[in-house]
């Protein structure tokens, strides 16, 4: 991927937020996939075992356990957002340090684009110094299509959003970044019209995960930073 430059050609970058701008799996998803199985158990009348099950078998069918929820029980889908992410996230979190300041030094826009829900992606932000970096947001609630919530990996709605953006059609090609976790997202994004940058959790072994979708590989902003920006 080239730097792009001039002003017509300024690049946007679209990132993640878990697993991405910060490390949930050090203590946040804990926390998120254990109020997720509360829901369940509660919301349905099943055992903890039963919920924690059908919680992974939505998630794995739908990329999303409360798309699952809302299809097969009738959920309110803005109950299950803020019921299963209503805690502080400061003590659980794991912070790269310098965030803030290499994010800020990115050329170009930044944009979050998040499975997470608005509220709970804000006071991540905040406590990341982010949010006033990362002004423009797309967390799952806006993340629909003709009154039909489609987060990510939904390919129809990642063109959607690079339609809001003023991104899409060949003339904009590779200024539309996303930064993800998730191979399977930065597929979709690829075949979407995004560039794409898949962000290797540091524990992770495997540095070339992901297939030939994927421009670049990162471990940490820094080197996004160096290598793309």
């Amino acid at each position: 991927m080239r730097p792009s430059t001039g002003r017509r050609a300024r690049r946007v970058w679209f990132f993640d937020l878990d697993d991405t701008l910060h490390e949930a799996s050090h203590a946040i998803f804990a926390a998120i996939d254990s109020r997720m199985t509360d829901f369940v158990q509660r919301h349905l009348e099943l055992t903890r075992e039963q919920a924690d099950q059908l919680r992974h078998d939505y998630w794995r069918r739908y990329g999303a356990t409360m798309l699952g929820l809302v299809r097969h029980h009738d959920v309110d889908p803005h109950r299950f957002l803020r019921e299963t992410h209503d805690f502080r996230v400061e003590e659980l979190m794991r912070i790269e340090r310098g965030l803030a300041r290499m994010v800020a030094r990115l050329p170009g826009r930044k944009v979050l684009l998040s499975n997470a829900p608005g509220a709970y992606a804000a006071q991540v932000l905040r406590r990341l110094g982010l949010h006033r970096h990362i002004r423009v947001r797309y967390p799952i609630e806006r993340l629909r299509l003709h009154g039909r919530f489609r987060p990510k990996p939904s390919i129809a709605m990642l063109r959607a959003v690079l339609a809001r953006e003023g991104l899409a059609g060949r003339a904009n090609a590779g200024r539309a970044v996303l930064v993800d976790d998730s191979a399977v997202n930065l597929k979709s994004a690829r075949a979407a019209g995004f560039a794409t940058v898949l962000r290797i959790r540091p524990v992770a072994r495997r540095a070339l995960a992901g297939g030939a979708y994927v421009d670049a590989r990162v471990r940490t902003v820094r080197q996004l930073a160096r290598r793309l920006g």
